[in-house]
């Protein structure tokens, strides 16, 4: 896979670094000309490209024609915009990825604007900590359809009224499926006749406003 890095900063340069040990080939570009040094102590000097993303002559240098994708990571909503617009509908690019700076912002990424996946960094924290907040225990390992979905960890409680439950009899939220059962070490593939144990963790893909109904079927009673 052939990635184009518009953006070199903190997220562009670590995710080059983790394309490139990965085996995939990648270029960063970035106008900035310390950051281009900085880049070059650390990353191959080959696959660090001083000029403006937004420039389609620089894009052609970096090889955008032969690019699966494209990771707008830039400073600028506008900037990352101007890029993935003409990275889609000028270049082609199969794959066009974006970081949106300023969450106000978020509405102007869209299909229309080139961009396939928004990745609103201040959107996603912000929900992890409420949800942190306002569910206890439950971890959240990923978000899903640009946060659409949560893919969470739950325990269950000793004392929750889903101990000794089968699975089908839980009352799960209607947009929630559970995927996955982790006791004493061992990985259970759950079945709807599967029954809780205490202190089972408990695997489900749920949709955003539904994880806090989920956590409660598990928490103390």
């Amino acid at each position: 896979m052939f990635v184009i890095v518009v953006g070199g900063g903190k997220t562009g340069s670590h995710l080059a670094g983790m394309l490139l040990a990965a085996g995939h080939k990648a270029v960063v570009i970035d106008r900035r000309p310390d950051v281009i040094e900085r880049l070059k102590t650390f990353l191959p000097p080959e696959v660090v490209l001083w000029g403006d993303g937004a420039d389609p002559k620089v894009l052609l240098a970096a090889g955008i024609k032969e690019a699966d994708v494209l990771a707008a990571v830039a400073a600028d909503d506008e900037d990352n915009l101007v890029v993935s617009t003409m990275a889609r509908f000028e270049f082609r690019v199969p794959r066009v990825i974006a970081r949106v700076r300023d969450p106000r912002n978020a509405w102007l990424y869209t299909r229309e604007m080139g961009v396939d996946v928004a990745i609103n960094q201040a959107d996603l924290m912000a929900k992890l900590i409420a949800e942190e907040m306002s569910i206890g225990d439950i971890l959240t390992l990923a978000k899903l359809r640009r946060g659409q979905y949560a893919l969470v960890e739950e325990k269950v409680d000793p004392q929750s009224t889903g101990v000794g439950k089968a699975v089908r009899d839980l009352g799960l939220p209607c947009a929630c499926a559970v995927v996955a059962i982790l006791r004493r070490g061992e990985l259970i593939i759950p079945r709807e006749d599967t029954v809780l144990e205490p202190i089972d963790e408990v695997l489900a893909v749920v949709r955003d406003d539904q994880v806090a109904d989920f956590a409660r079927l598990l928490a103390r009673a």
